[in-house]
């Protein structure tokens, strides 16, 4: 292998480590993302807010803050080595009250001598020392004598003491004098401001969302087959255009379910008017085991074609209202029980359920009766939470291979041969359910019963 190639494997295994780590930070960085847009857009307004306001405040601590203070400092210090100079240069003033005039008057500084002796010990240190660290630097540079300095007993005064030859210097200045003080006050209007422009902030971005929060639930809504009150596009231009389509996609899709409505209440009229001539004529001919065999046919033909138009048809026009599932349930539990069946009924939770009455008790029966054609005990079960109302409707018979509990949801596919041979449908029972349940939001899954046979399990979002 040639360096060259020797390279190219080095630089490749780095760059794959280098994707690891960084798919890792980014799995890592989205678990701690909030997952709403109203979140979101706030971390975005407040992130960068906060790191200027950092940027801004570091610099003005390291930059100005400490050169106005470092620029205080110096001048007080130079003030002493002053009087300190007039201290050495006038030993006529025995009393030192001149010496205590100029520096009260003209400097600003209160002196007084006391006895040579050693100097007081270290007091305790401020947790931010920037004035005592640029004192003792100043004074060591200036004055080059030893000195002690309290920047904490007195809150709005510095002490600072000198050893001179026969004496002891000590020298009150005022805090100010010697240090940047205005800081809390750059501070405060910055926080203050920012907070101020933050909630202005906030209180725009939520009706800036709110449109947004609308839009979903009527989308929401009209997934679920219910209606959305009082929706129209509100807030910004590019929210308002997704408003619009939506309400444009809204309205053409109910146009289309009500042309097909109206095509099929028309073929439902002809279609039942030449049946009913047919059973008129088998009415007037007569009684035959011939006539009988041919009545029992055209009423076939008549339950084949309310399956068929009731499949075509979906649940189109009803309008979604509260409805008590425990007393629907109940309802099918005593239809199965009038048919010759055993069933059981149990439900949990709140049973107001707000769906459309008639086209979701129709999903339920069809589930019941075809759990009733294949076996002779039924348990109809339903749950409600905070999200979801399951329905369970199980049954002891001979069951559906896994492979096909997907097929059988296909219009007009029939397993008779597999399950019954004496008993059959058009192949649209489990269908029409199907296309109900979606309607409302929710799906019908198949599994295995605790009792031998079928499970069929409605779930909708309420």
């Amino acid at each position: 292998m040639s360096t060259i190639d020797t390279g190219l494997t080095l630089l490749k295994s780095a760059a794959g480590r280098v994707s690891a780590v960084n798919g890792w930070m980014g799995n890592a960085f989205k678990g701690w993302m909030p997952t709403g847009l109203y979140a979101r857009a706030l971390l975005i307004m407040i992130v960068p807010m906060v790191i200027l306001q950092s940027v801004v405040a570091f610099v003005f601590m390291e930059r100005h803050w400490n050169t106005v203070t470092r620029r205080l400092s110096a001048a007080v210090v130079q003030d002493i080595a002053a009087l300190i100079d007039v201290y050495k240069g006038y030993p006529q003033d025995k009393d030192r009250d001149q010496i205590r005039r100029i520096a009260q008057q003209r400097l600003g500084l209160v002196v007084d001598f006391l006895p040579a002796g050693d100097m007081p010990p270290p007091g305790p240190k401020p947790f931010f020392s920037l004035l005592d660290q640029t004192l003792s630097v100043q004074l060591g540079r200036q004055i080059g004598r030893s000195f002690w300095i309290d920047t904490v007993g007195r809150s709005n005064l510095v002490e600072i003491r000198i050893q001179l030859d026969d004496a002891v210097m000590r020298v009150f200045a005022q805090r100010s004098a010697a240090y940047a003080s205005n800081s809390e006050i750059f501070l405060f209007w910055m926080v203050g401001t920012s907070s101020i422009l933050l909630i202005v902030s906030v209180l725009f971005l939520r009706n800036q969302i709110k449109p947004i929060l609308r839009l979903a639930d009527a989308a929401e809504s009209f997934g679920k087959g219910r209606e959305a009150p009082n929706f129209r596009p509100r807030g910004a231009r590019e929210v308002r255009r997704a408003a619009g389509a939506f309400l444009e996609m809204k309205s053409r899709i109910e146009r289309a379910m009500e042309q097909r409505t109206a095509m099929l209440a028309g073929v439902s009229h002809d279609l039942r008017t030449i049946l009913t001539r047919f059973k008129l004529e088998l009415e007037l001919i007569g009684d035959s085991p011939e006539l009988e065999g041919m009545r029992k046919d055209v009423d076939e033909m008549s339950m084949m074609l309310e399956d068929y138009l009731a499949f075509a048809r979906g649940d189109s026009g009803e309008q979604s209202q509260p409805t008590d599932m425990a007393q629907a349930l109940e309802e099918l539990r005593s239809d199965a029980e009038r048919h010759g069946h055993i069933a059981t009924v149990t439900f949990t939770g709140l049973p107001v359920v707000t769906v459309k009455p008639a086209s979701f008790k129709r999903c339920l029966a069809n589930l019941v009766t075809n759990a009733a054609r294949y076996g002779k005990a039924i348990a109809i079960s339903g749950q409600r939470d905070h999200r979801y109302l399951i329905v369970t409707v199980d049954d002891d018979g001979p069951g559906i291979p896994s492979h096909l509990r997907e097929e059988v949801f296909k219009p007009f596919l029939r397993l008779d041969n597999a399950r019954n041979q004496d008993e059959g449908g058009t192949g649209l029972g489990l269908a029409i359910a199907r296309d109900i349940a979606r309607s409302h939001g929710g799906d019908i899954t198949l599994g295995d019963s605790p009792m031998g046979g079928l499970r069929a399990s409605v779930r909708i979002p309420v």
